[in-house]
């Protein structure tokens, strides 16, 4: 006999067991876009610590305004390792790539 859920107002929650729950493919399209906006998020962040506009670290990389701005764009797809490593030059910073387990995933025995 299947076990009923308790009920919930979290929104988030609602929103998980509707469209995600039991759908890999989903959850797999869900972590890609987090990824994305991550690294948008980080860039942005990144060049508004240093105090830069989008044009002077675009010249800074040896790139447009414009390729600066859909990088921060949290729906850009195509960021490139030579580029994060190019705007992390700029500024002075390096890239760091880490494999992390997926949330409720289980991790074999090491």
């Amino acid at each position: 006999m299947a076990r009923k859920r308790k009920p919930t107002t979290d929104a988030v929650e609602i929103m998980h067991r509707r469209y995600s729950e039991g759908k890999p493919e989903r959850l797999q399209e869900l972590e890609e876009e987090r990824a994305n906006a991550e690294v948008a998020r980080q860039i942005y962040g990144l060049r508004q610590a240093a105090g830069l506009t989008q044009q002077e670290l675009a010249k800074l990389v040896g790139t447009t305004a414009s390729v600066i701005c859909r990088l921060e764009d949290a729906d850009y797809e195509g960021h490139s390792l030579s580029m994060l490593r190019r705007i992390a030059a700029a500024l002075d910073k390096r890239v760091e790539i880490r494999f992390v387990p997926l949330p409720g995933k289980a991790q074999p025995a090491t």
